[in-house]
């Protein structure tokens, strides 16, 4: 059901995928920026996105999230759900991906990156798949492959999972019973 309305050129591009890179701010969140009044900063992120990204992971799939911001709020939300791949403070995403492929032994075309904002658009242009939010600029979501109906920081992400997962024909594998081996909470 999930790729009944897929074009089926992008679940060729999803087939190949072994590491899936993730932009934070306005994909896993829906980038607003919340402080308290002593200057702590506050973002939300979903627990269906969360799932989503682990259930990469038991499936064999890299997961890494690559920002352009810094701050301890994405590295705790990456140690909970045990994403080591983790580059902050990142301008050129470009590099960044490719610094991932070379690292990892892998093609671009390995590769895929979700984003939604300028700083982007290149990495979404060297990778293998490229994928963006609604709620980003048009010029973001024309550059990729595919746009999840969800917007960023409500369950965008576990979209794009799902659809990973079912282009590998890996989600099924879920709906058994004992199928999960996450432990703990669900993310």
């Amino acid at each position: 059901m999930i790729l009944a309305k897929v074009n089926p050129v992008v679940v060729e591009r999803l087939r190949p995928l072994r590491l899936m890179a993730f932009d934070v701010d306005g994909v896993l969140t829906d980038g607003r920026l919340w402080y308290s009044a002593q200057g702590e900063q506050l973002k939300a992120f979903h627990v269906l996105d969360g799932h989503g990204l682990k259930l990469l992971m038991e499936s064999g799939i890299t997961v890494a999230l690559i920002t352009g911001r810094g701050g301890d709020i994405v590295g705790r939300r990456a140690a909970e759900l045990g994403i080591a791949l983790m580059m902050h403070d990142v301008r050129d995403k470009a590099a960044a991906v490719q610094s991932l492929a070379q690292e990892h032994g892998l093609d671009l075309s390995e590769i895929g990156y979700m984003g939604d904002d300028i700083i982007d658009v290149p990495a979404m242009q060297r990778t293998g798949f490229a994928a963006s939010v609604p709620n980003a600029p048009v010029y973001v979501t024309q550059a990729a492959h595919w746009v999840s109906v969800t917007p960023g920081g409500a369950g965008a992400v576990r979209e794009c999972c799902d659809l990973i997962l079912a282009a590998q024909g890996k989600l099924g594998t879920f709906f058994s019973p004992g199928s999960l081996r996450l432990g703990g909470t669900i993310q």
